[in-house]
């Protein structure tokens, strides 16, 4: 059985007299342990998408199932709780706080769970020796490069050990060496922990770390001509 299961999956919103539907009746089966990349042109509903499956956003109509429970019909504040415990979220502008260490931005998830002081600090130390930034818990935002505060956005995703990471243009913002190391160090969470990583991207250089690509257009899966489309079927054997 698929880790996210996706029948009819509808976003509708209301403008006025207008309704926009940035996704539209979509089915789709993630298994365990995909890293997935979605790709199209901007308003195609990838990130639409992303934030459904990363439980900040709920469907209008349709299913979303994601390891038995049925996000889509949680309450906001059971969502929120679901959220916490299941989904690790990197953004493409790192969304750190600038007056926190970066010790203190990754033990930020923490602080919602029932846990010591002792088990917090353990977590976002291991959380950052495992993007490499060890030695820089103490610092600030502004003193971190780009392709540092991103590994400080990925250890506050990865710290609460979810089961699926959403990743929004993880790279869209760095210099091409700062890019390819955190994709290499995503593609290490997928491969070496079992994370199921979804990720958003207009770059097929980027998209080619991914196990599977899955393009979308007007809030529909589609192929795309001229470019390797590999299966679901495909993942599902990759990951088994």
């Amino acid at each position: 059985m698929a880790l996210i299961e996706c029948r009819n999956l509808t976003k509708r919103y209301t403008r006025g007299e207008n309704e926009i539907y940035p996704l539209r009746d979509l089915d789709l089966d993630v298994p365990a342990g995909t890293f997935l990349a979605l790709m199209g042109p901007s308003g195609s509903g990838k990130t639409t998408l992303l934030n459904l499956i990363a439980g900040i956003d709920q469907p209008t109509e349709g299913t979303l199932v994601i390891d038995g429970q049925d996000v889509g019909r949680l309450s906001r504040s059971k969502l929120a709780a679901w959220r916490s415990q299941n989904v690790g979220y990197v953004f493409q502008l790192y969304n750190l706080v600038p007056v926190l260490t970066a010790y203190e931005n990754v033990e930020l998830p923490l602080l919602l769970q029932p846990m010591s002081r002792r088990e917090r600090h353990e977590q976002v130390a291991n959380a950052l020796e495992l993007v490499g930034l060890a030695d820089r818990h103490d610092h600030y935002p502004r003193q971190l490069s780009g392709g540092q505060e991103q590994r400080v956005a990925i250890a506050r995703a990865i710290v609460t050990d979810p089961r699926i990471i959403v990743a929004d243009e993880p790279t869209g913002d760095l210099d091409k060496p700062s890019a390819h190391a955190i994709m290499d160090l995503l593609t290490q969470l997928n491969k070496e922990l079992g994370k199921t990583l979804i990720m958003v991207t207009h770059d097929p250089a980027t998209a080619a770390y991914a196990d599977l690509t899955l393009h979308l257009d007007k809030g529909k899966l589609v192929e795309s001509p001229g470019t390797e489309h590999k299966t679901v079927e495909a993942a599902e054997e990759a990951v088994a």
